[in-house]
């Protein structure tokens, strides 16, 4: 019987299950306080009205209006941090502590995601690789964690990599996903923030404030994009270890 936590499992002393959880708290804790980070701009944002006092809602239309884009409807959504921008029903749901507010949050937050429309008007490229790329990654979220697991067993009493392996290949597409996702959001916010500018809705201390809440907003994508490469990099050893 191969073991995967045995002496074939270990690199520098350290079991593989160590290592793993060493990630996995480390990952957990820098989540934890850039989530925080996220809340804690978002409520002190909330609080600052935007230099014109447009609310998110008619920052979003205006936004649109002004890149000529007529065929996405802008609506409120429940929840806090749920604003996101729907590119197959063309829909930019707007959270309702966004939809209504007048605050620098709310504007930029609201047109962060009129830039994921506009990205999506005008083809660019990450987002559209990264749309292409949903129902692949659909389907892989739905059964890697039973590929992973199945095959961690197998590999465990049999030693055959073979379900492993296929659970590694499923798990890297989410990778790829989650780090496709960077550049697609980094440059929603710099679309966001250079139209804020240009049409006179922030002056020099509300520009600050939205990169602030943009870039704190950036840090999510970031760790998540992290945690799942550590993730990746952990079966990994483990199948390397299998073939030592």
């Amino acid at each position: 019987m191969y073991d995967t936590f045995g002496s074939e499992g270990m690199t520098g002393g350290l079991s593989y299950s160590m290592i793993y959880w060493i990630i996995f708290i480390g990952i957990a804790v820098l989540s934890w306080l850039v989530q925080m980070n996220l809340q804690n701009k978002f409520k002190k944002y909330s609080q600052i009205r935007s230099f014109r006092g447009l609310t998110g809602k008619e920052t979003a239309e205006l936004m649109l209006a002004d890149y000529g884009i007529k065929d996405v409807r802008v609506q409120s959504v429940a929840g806090q941090l749920t604003d996101h921008y729907n590119p197959v029903d063309k829909t930019l749901n707007l959270s309702e502590g966004v939809y209504a507010s007048n605050s620098i949050m709310a504007a930029a937050v609201a047109a962060h995601e009129c830039g994921h429309a506009v990205q999506h008007a005008v083809a660019y490229g990450p987002l559209t690789m990264r749309s292409k790329l949903v129902p692949v990654v659909s389907f892989a979220s739905k059964w890697m964690t039973w590929v992973l697991l199945g095959g961690m067993l197998l590999l465990s009493y049999t030693g055959s990599p073979t379900v492993l392996t296929i659970g590694v290949v499923l798990f890297s597409l989410t990778t790829l996903f989650s780090f496709i996702t960077l550049p697609v959001e980094i440059d929603a916010s710099r679309r966001a923030v250079k139209w804020l500018d240009s049409r006179g809705l922030t002056d020099a201390d509300t520009h600050d404030h939205a990169v602030s809440a943009l870039r704190a907003a950036a840090y999510t994508y970031v760790v998540a994009a992290l945690s799942s490469l550590a993730t990746l990099i952990y079966y990994i050893m483990i199948l390397n270890g299998r073939r030592r």
